[in-house]
């Protein structure tokens, strides 16, 4: 009788990469759609530039009047279009704060249940607009806010504190914490493994990289990758965080 393989969880840069890459090819099809879906979600949202093009006045005297007035109702076309381009530009910044995320959430909760051998549940993509919105929002906000407030310090403090909140997002729709608890949780999960979580980052870069080098369509496998490649690592690190508490209780 065939025995069902085991996945490798060992929070290592090489075991998580490693075993991201079965996941991938165990779960492509059904991941491969999920970063579809989330790719249309998170498409950048096309930004018009209005180019203001005064007059260089190069007419003689003679023709002045008609360049002032060309110009007024130049400034006054490009100030209309700039209070659109505003109005859309408030309406992006909105959307990525208020509706991205959710989808975001949801599709590496996915990658985590892959990584778990359980049959992704593509009703995670909208689930947090059903049962944990607000955590999903204002987590999203708190782990910005503080990535930001890091960077502004010197830019390194910003990198730690994005490594040491990587699994906020996990967390959220595994453990439905509330914001403050799951950044709490993040951090004390990720001690001692900050740099494993930077140079995972770092070599994801290229990953992606090399697979828009590969005819733009490599970026998908690349993405699905790197995804399941972290959700591995969250998977691993939960495991080595409650495996003592585990074995405790059952010697109790």
């Amino acid at each position: 009788m065939e025995t069902e393989k085991q996945y490798r969880l060992s929070p290592t840069f090489g075991d998580s990469f490693g075993t991201g890459w079965n996941v991938m090819f165990d779960n492509f099809l059904r991941l491969f759609l999920v970063i579809i879906i989330l790719s249309i979600i998170a498409a950048p949202m096309k930004i018009f530039h209005w180019n203001i093009n005064m007059s260089d006045w190069h007419r003689g005297p003679w023709s002045w009047g008609y360049d002032i007035g060309h110009n007024i109702r130049h400034f006054l076309t490009i100030g209309t279009l700039g209070i659109f381009a505003a109005f859309f530009g408030l309406l992006a910044m909105l959307y990525a704060f208020l509706v991205a995320p959710v989808f975001d959430y949801g599709g590496n909760m996915i990658f985590v249940q892959a990584v778990r051998k359980i049959k992704p549940d593509f009703e995670y993509l909208i689930k947090g607009f059903m049962e944990n919105y607000l955590h999903i929002i204002l987590a999203n906000l708190l782990v910005f806010a503080l990535v930001v407030l890091g960077l502004f310090a010197l830019i390194i403090p910003g990198i730690i504190i994005g490594c040491r909140l990587a699994f906020v997002s996990y967390i959220i729709m595994d453990k439905k914490l509330d914001p403050i608890e799951a950044v709490e949780l993040s951090w004390k999960l990720t001690k001692g493994h900050g740099w494993t979580i930077f140079f995972m980052g770092f070599t994801s870069i290229f990953i992606v990289l090399f697979g828009l080098l590969l005819l733009i369509v490599g970026i998908f496998p690349a993405i699905m990758w790197v995804s399941s490649s972290f959700a591995t690592l969250y998977q691993s690190v939960l495991l080595e965080k409650e495996k003592p508490v585990e074995q405790v209780t059952e010697q109790v």
